[in-house]
């Protein structure tokens, strides 16, 4: 029988990364097309960017499931732990971007740094537990 060390670190390689940063850059390209086109069709850009926001993440979600983390898992299971993933990332963003703008970094590369945690919680929390493999 497999350990649970080994079944969590299957969901995690090289492929893996890879694919889940392509689900990424894909998600976000949603994202900002979704808002230009409502925009255009005369929406506020607050508004836009909530519904791309909305319809990315879904996306995200499905991308993530099928194509990085091969999940077999319900997704009444998976479809509450991407939401709180999410809304801890979400968290994450907002802590780490005011920690370094309040040590002086400018906005932009204290936005990059956020970033890239936030990458690093997203790929480590949905491959442990939002997507985990089934231990069976």
């Amino acid at each position: 029988m497999p350990t649970r060390f080994s079944t969590t670190r299957a969901n995690f390689s090289a492929r893996s990364l890879f694919a889940f940063l392509c689900v990424g850059g894909a998600s976000t390209a949603a994202h900002y097309l979704v808002m230009l086109l409502l925009m255009r069709a005369g929406l506020p850009a607050v508004s836009a960017s909530g519904i791309g926001f909305v319809l990315s993440a879904l996306l995200n979600y499905l991308l993530n499931e099928q194509v990085t983390f091969h999940s077999h898992e319900q997704r009444r299971v998976t479809a509450p732990r991407f939401a709180v993933a999410a809304a801890s990332g979400l968290l994450l963003n907002h802590l780490l971007l005011t920690a370094l703008l309040r040590a002086g970094l400018p906005t932009l590369p204290a936005q990059l740094l956020t970033t890239m945690g936030v990458i690093v919680w997203n790929y480590c929390i949905h491959g442990a537990w939002t997507f985990r493999r089934n231990r069976n």
